[in-house]
C-alpha cells in the first residue's frame, strides 16, 4: 500500500463528480454542449469539463503538492503533458473515458484516475457512474472490485486458453490503412474481438476474467496508467510492442495485455505483427 495515498477518498471524488456533474447531463446534453476536438468521433461535452473542475480542486485539497493532469487540461495547455516524466506526484484523471458513448446515449463510460509517483503508476481507479462501483488498485496490493453494498472481490485475469479461443479488445483505428487491414486480418485467427471505445469498461472485464487480451496503440496516460496497473495487479502480462515496460510518460509504441507472458508472445507473433 503507499500511505500517502487516501483511495477511498479519491474514490469518493470520482463518485461526487459523477454524481453532481455527469449523471445529471447524461442523455441530456443541449446542441450546444457537445463539442468536436480532433475529428468527429473525439468530443468533449459539458460534462467532461464540468466534472474535470470539480476533480481537480478536490485533488488541489486532498494531495496539494500533486501535478493534476486531466485530459481537458491537457487539450487547452498540451504542453502540461511533458511535465508528467519529471513530477515526484501526480495525479491524472480522464473525467468521462468513452465520451463519443456518453454523447450518443450510451451507459458506456468510466471515471479513470491514476497516481503517479516519481515516474511509476502507484495506484488506479475506474469508477462506473451507471453502476455506481468501482475497480481499483494500488501497486503490490491487488486489483480490487467494490460494490455499493460493501462487497469486496479480488480481480484476476484468466487463464488463456488456444488462440483460436480466445476473445479480447483490438483497438485498431489509431493504426495507417495498411497496418490496419493487416492487423484485421491476421484477427480472423481469434474467436472474437471487439472494442466498445472505453478503455475503464474493456480493463474492467479483463480484470472480472471475461477477456483474454487487450490490443491498444494510442497511448495517453489518462486512458491507460490506472488500467495497465490494474491489469498488472490482477495477474496479466502488460507491455508495450517491443516488450518494454509501459510507463507514464510513453503515448507511443503500443500496448498489449495478455494472460501470461507465453499469451502475450504469441498474440504478439501471430496477431499484433506491427513491426
Amino acid at each position: 500500500m503507499t500511505a500517502a495515498i487516501d483511495i477511498a477518498a479519491l474514490a469518493n471524488l470520482l463518485q461526487e463528480a459523477a454524481v453532481e456533474e455527469i449523471l445529471p447531463r447524461f442523455r441530456n446534453l443541449g446542441d450546444g454542449d457537445i463539442r468536436v476536438k480532433t475529428e468527429a468521433i473525439d468530443l468533449v461535452t459539458e460534462a467532461d469539463e464540468a466534472a474535470e473542475r470539480l476533480i481537480r480542486k478536490g485533488i488541489e485539497g486532498l494531495m496539494p503538492d500533486a501535478l493534476f493532469v486531466g485530459e481537458e487540461s491537457v487539450a487547452a495547455d498540451p504542453a502540461l503533458l511533458d511535465q508528467l516524466k519529471d513530477a515526484d506526484l501526480a495525479v491524472i484523471v480522464d473525467p468521462i473515458d468513452g465520451t463519443f458513448n456518453f454523447a450518443s446515449g450510451l451507459s458506456l463510460f468510466g471515471v479513470m484516475l491514476a497516481v503517479v509517483a516519481k515516474g511509476e503508476t502507484v495506484a488506479g481507479l475506474i469508477y462506473d457512474p451507471i453502476g455506481n462501483d468501482w475497480a481499483l488498485c494500488e501497486k503490490g496490493s491487488g486489483a480490487w472490485l467494490y460494490r455499493t453494498d460493501g462487497a469486496q472481490e479480488q480481480m484476476f485475469m484468466r487463464p488463456s486458453g488456444p488462440l483460436e479461443q480466445m476473445i479480447g479488445i483490438a483497438n485498431t483505428g489509431f493504426f495507417d490503412l495498411e497496418m490496419r487491414r493487416k492487423i484485421l486480418s491476421n484477427l480472423a485467427e481469434v474467436r472474437l474481438f471487439t472494442s466498445y471505445r472505453c478503455a475503464a469498461h474493456e480493463y474492467r472485464l479483463l480484470g472480472q476474467g471475461h477477456m483474454d487480451f487487450a490490443m491498444y496503440n494510442k497511448l495517453m496516460p489518462w486512458d491507460h496508467l490506472g488500467g495497465a496497473l490494474m491489469m498488472q495487479e490482477a495477474g496479466a502480462h502488460v507491455a508495450r510492442f517491443d516488450g518494454s515496460p509501459y510507463l507514464p510518460h510513453h503515448t507511443s509504441g503500443g500496448l498489449l495485455v495478455a494472460a501470461d507472458e507465453d499469451a502475450w508472445q504469441e498474440l504478439r507473433e501471430r496477431i499484433f505483427t506491427v513491426d
